[in-house]
């Protein structure tokens, strides 16, 4: 039987410690005990500090060493990127385990790209601060850390996932070099740990959607349906982070004015994306925050780029598109903002590694069966990415 521990001290001060079977303690007792009430149910979500007695303490202390000395390479030694960039792989050993890192340069030059300096990068992966760790309600299976300052996630994978961003790497570089901010997950480093025991745990890095986080007030997963889309919201005056769902979501909408059509639009080239990709169940998470009295109805400024577009012709014309972004003052943040006249919001567009196979085409048929004229998360990539267009132009304006 499958045992586990964890304990911690929750961010708002909270300290919690959940047994599991056997007298091991976890986040999963939830679904193996029926507790009474939702105030079991409330500590186990939220953000936890990693403290030395944390079951993922000796994991996120290995994530720390292994990442400060492989982002230093790139520090050292910054390469072009090149094919077989791509193909590369580096692997580092230190005093009990190894890490591997896949297409190094790649990732380099994605984060020189997005603004970011090595050494900022360095610095915030490495802090002796620690990691935090992060449990939602999500269904997933994986663990999610966060760095002390919250600007990046760290979230374990399966190795099926990682083959999938590798093999599909060159065209989602390729994506966000031509949508410099487009709405898609920042991936920023892929990895393999390895311990004396041959046992390998394999995790992403990226950049979380929701940063700065100090004043969001809401936030939402977003997949375009009904079923099983739900979230009791937190207890009235809890500081405990919830992620709120589609149904959740009803009756309110996105105001965004003269910015509603940019949006829009950049949801259906980054969805039309994904399709290519033959992938589903990917999330548009969503954030927001007031603005500050002396933030409203100032004229903001925005970034505009110059996309080079290559023709089927002969020579390549350069093509000139606007995009428009919040610049928060203070912050290096090349993930999408957007003022509204009275909120501020957070967008993007993550877990982009389900390909609609052949499992996910049984369960189709099944869910068709068991949720008749209802909307459900599993339909095929084309009908999937046009109902989350649907989703976001319904519910802007």
């Amino acid at each position: 039987m499958d045992t586990w521990r964890c304990s911690g001290r929750c961010r708002d001060g909270v300290s919690v410690q959940v047994e599991g079977p056997g007298g091991h303690r976890g986040p999963h007792t939830l679904k193996r005990r029926r507790w009474g009430g939702l105030r079991q149910q409330w500590k186990l979500l939220g953000l936890f500090e990693i403290d030395p007695q944390h079951e993922f303490y000796s994991l996120t202390c290995m994530m720390r060493e292994g990442l400060s000395t492989a982002i230093q390479s790139t520090i050292d030694q910054p390469l072009p990127v090149s094919e077989q960039d791509f193909r590369m792989d580096i692997t580092q050993i230190h005093k009990g385990f190894r890490m591997q890192t896949f297409a190094g340069p790649v990732f380099a030059w994605l984060r020189r790209s997005l603004g970011m300096e090595e050494k900022e990068y360095q610095h915030s992966l490495a802090s002796q601060g620690g990691y935090l760790q992060f449990i939602s309600n999500s269904k997933s299976k994986a663990n999610f850390f966060l760095t002390n300052d919250k600007r990046f996630f760290l979230k374990t994978q399966n190795k099926r996932e990682v083959r999938f961003l590798l093999a599909n790497l060159r065209v989602y570089t390729k994506h966000l070099e031509s949508y410099p901010h487009s709405l898609l997950v920042k991936f920023l480093g892929e990895r393999v740990m390895e311990d004396l025991l041959n046992r390998k745990k394999y995790f992403i890095v990226m950049q979380s959607v929701f940063y700065p986080d100090e004043r969001i007030n809401a936030r939402y997963d977003i997949k375009g349906c009904e079923v099983s889309r739900w979230t009791d919201p937190a207890p009235e005056k809890s500081q405990l982070i919830v992620v709120l769902k589609d149904m959740n979501f009803e009756g309110k909408f996105i105001t965004l004015d003269h910015q509603r059509s940019w949006l829009l639009r950049q949801v259906e080239i980054d969805t039309s994306f994904l399709r290519r990709l033959n992938v589903l169940d990917y999330s548009l998470l969503l954030a927001h925050q007031p603005l500050h009295h002396d933030e409203r109805g100032r004229t903001h400024s925005f970034a505009t780029l110059i996309m080079r577009a290559k023709k089927y012709v002969c020579v390549c014309q350069l093509e000139f598109k606007a995009q428009n972004r919040r610049l928060l003052p203070n912050f290096k943040n090349p993930l999408h903002v957007i003022d509204g006249p009275e909120l501020r919001y957070f967008v993007g567009i993550i877990d982009i590694f389900t390909v609609y196979g052949f499992r996910k085409r049984v369960e189709h048929v099944w869910k068709r069966l068991r949720y008749p004229g209802k909307t459900f998360s599993t339909v095929s990539p084309s009908a999937y990415a046009r109902r989350l267009c649907r989703w976001v132009e319904n519910h802007t304006k």
